[in-house]
């Protein structure tokens, strides 16, 4: 399982930030297209207090994302990632879908770091 939010050195960093922090609500999420060498990548972020989970925004069910209106990632409690396509619910943490059509798949994971309050997605070295 891949971390999605951590304290790194900045050499772990990718030099272009995502966001700040603070410009995630907590317990709410934020998408972001972003460009590609063959094609762009539609990811999210939930904030959950200091941490950030990312994820690429679509669903292991119907290739479909997530969000049913921009931005709009999340349960009415805040406790849960919701797909808008079909209700499958997942795992905000793991990416794992514990309820509807996808039960037991995951997320593809969109590994992040948080350094001085800064959202950054985490360099994979290449």
């Amino acid at each position: 399982m891949a971390t999605h939010s951590k304290n790194v050195g900045h050499e772990a960093l990718s030099e272009t930030p995502l966001c700040h922090l603070n410009d995630i609500p907590d317990g709410e999420g934020k998408g972001f297209v972003l460009p590609g060498r063959n094609a762009e990548l539609d990811i999210f972020l939930i904030r959950k207090g200091a941490q950030v989970f990312g994820y690429v925004n679509s669903c292991p069910h119907a290739w479909t994302p997530l969000d049913w209106s921009p931005d709009r990632f999340t349960n009415m409690e805040k406790t849960h990632i919701l797909c808008g396509t079909h209700g499958a619910v997942f795992d905000i943490e793991s990416g794992l879908c514990t309820a509807g059509p996808c039960n037991g798949d995951r997320l593809t994971p969109f590994p992040v770091v948080v350094v001085d309050g800064v959202v950054y997605p985490e360099n994979d070295g290449s």
